[in-house]
């Protein structure tokens, strides 16, 4: 296809004047103004098919990426017959997974007798992200006219969640903490079954002296205890329109999974056995237990299946059906959102249904723009209300999560940054103190 370029159209349009004045002042010339766009159209032509002809193209994506990861897709062009000079661009229509405006453009280089060029995104959520369609169009060397040329695509990227976290270095640390290791052996700590007697130290736990050893001993002896294996730990998540509220940039339920998951791989190396269960209107994914790091690509699979839904979720209905499903003491953690008392007053009676027979973790992302609210300078009228309004927000968010600490439940409420390492840090304690199993 032959299209002429805007440096036609720009050409056209200012002589288009100079075509009326001359008509009015000598009209015998008329003939000009036409003979003249007659040229012009020619020589768009002519430069077009000095522009050559498309002989190979082909996109380069990767099959797969992280949410919140830059993604770099490529286009490459080989075309025969080409004159020195001009221009070859190139745009791709994305799924709004890949993009959110749906379509990137970007210019190629020339490099080694063809034409490549590069564009990098920013993958928003997850799932399978399609490039369907590509268009390119290349210009002659006067560049008058173009070609043009477009092409349906079967590319697709499957976009996982966010693992950087499990691959960071500073997850060693908690690794290292947990004790874990190649070999197989028993880990002392502060669990349940009894492993052996110790001197004690000052600075030790005076709730583990022996009382009765150290009296026939004559000197003080503490308890030391096998750390629990075996576990049981579900990660549950709320995929809610409140969880599909982004922070930075990012769905809250995306920075939930990528906190999940690294816990989960530390729970897995622990000796612990993980599952995932996801819900909305009604439960929609629920893994079995894994205890496996060869199997943790099928949690991460599952994890990336979690849905985005625009509604409220069933506390009710999905904490029941979980609750139904585990027939041993088990750790919960639920990840979820709320806006007002009135939307979680479900929620929190159906999380103490659940902690009587198990533990539970409630986990909910900071919210960094009502922070932001709150503490903004009241400069006027409108703005103190504001800060105001997103106070009275505040303490209300306060007052239901401190009804969840009255009825046994733990909370963590932290920045998004900081919730996978403080549920790592809250997973080992417990595991420590044997407060799971």
């Amino acid at each position: 296809m032959i299209v002429p370029t805007a440096r036609t159209a720009w050409i056209a349009a200012l002589a288009a004047p100079v075509a009326l004045v001359i008509a009015a002042s000598v009209p015998g010339a008329w003939p000009v103004a036409p003979a003249a766009g007659i040229v012009l159209l020619l020589a768009a032509l002519v430069d077009a098919g000095m522009a050559g002809r498309l002989a190979e193209w082909r996109v380069i994506a990767p099959p797969d990426g992280e949410v919140g990861a830059p993604l770099s897709i490529g286009v490459l062009a080989d075309i025969a017959g080409r004159a020195p000079g001009g221009s070859v661009e190139a745009a791709l229509m994305l799924d709004p997974r890949l993009a959110r405006e749906g379509r990137v453009t970007l210019r190629l280089a020339p490099s080694e007798g063809a034409w490549e060029g590069s564009v990098t995104v920013t993958p928003a959520r997850r799932g399978t992200g399609t490039i369907p369609h590509l268009w390119l169009r290349w210009t002659g060397p006067l560049g008058l006219g173009a070609r043009q040329v477009a092409h349906p695509l079967d590319e697709a990227v499957r976009i996982w969640p966010d693992l950087s976290p499990v691959r960071s270095p500073a997850l060693q640390h908690f690794l290292r903490d947990a004790a874990f290791g190649i070999v197989a052996r028993r880990i002392r700590g502060e669990g349940t079954q009894f492993e052996a007697l110790s001197e004690y130290h000052p600075g030790m736990d005076r709730r583990r002296i022996d009382w009765k050893s150290s009296a026939r001993h004559t000197r003080l002896f503490a308890r030391e205890n096998e750390a629990e294996r075996n576990n049981r730990i579900v990660f549950a998540f709320d995929c809610g329109q409140a969880m599909c509220e982004p922070v930075d940039g990012l769905p809250r339920i995306d920075r939930a999974v990528s906190a999940a998951l690294t816990a989960a791989w530390v729970a897995i190396k622990g000796g612990d056995r993980v599952s995932l269960f996801g819900f909305a209107r009604r439960p929609e994914v629920m893994t079995p237990f894994y205890g496996e790091t060869r199997a943790f690509h099928r949690l991460q699979s599952a994890a990336a299946a979690l849905d985005y839904h625009a509604e409220e979720p069933n506390f009710t209905l999905a904490l029941a059906t979980l609750a139904a499903r585990l027939k041993r003491r088990s750790l919960v953690v639920l990840f979820s959102d709320f806006t007002d008392p009135t939307s979680a007053e479900l929620m929190v009676e159906s999380l103490g249904r659940v902690a009587e027979k198990h533990r539970v973790l409630f986990v909910t992302i900071e919210d960094s723009e009502l922070i932001a609210l709150q503490d903004a300078e009241p400069g006027n009228v409108d703005t103190l209300a504001t800060a105001v309004a997103a106070d009275t927000l505040a303490r209300q968010r306060a007052v239901v999560l401190q009804r969840l600490r009255q009825l046994g439940i733990d909370v963590i409420e932290a920045p998004w940054a900081a919730i996978g390492y403080r549920l790592i840090d809250r997973y080992l304690e417990a595991k420590r103190k044997g407060g799971i199993g």
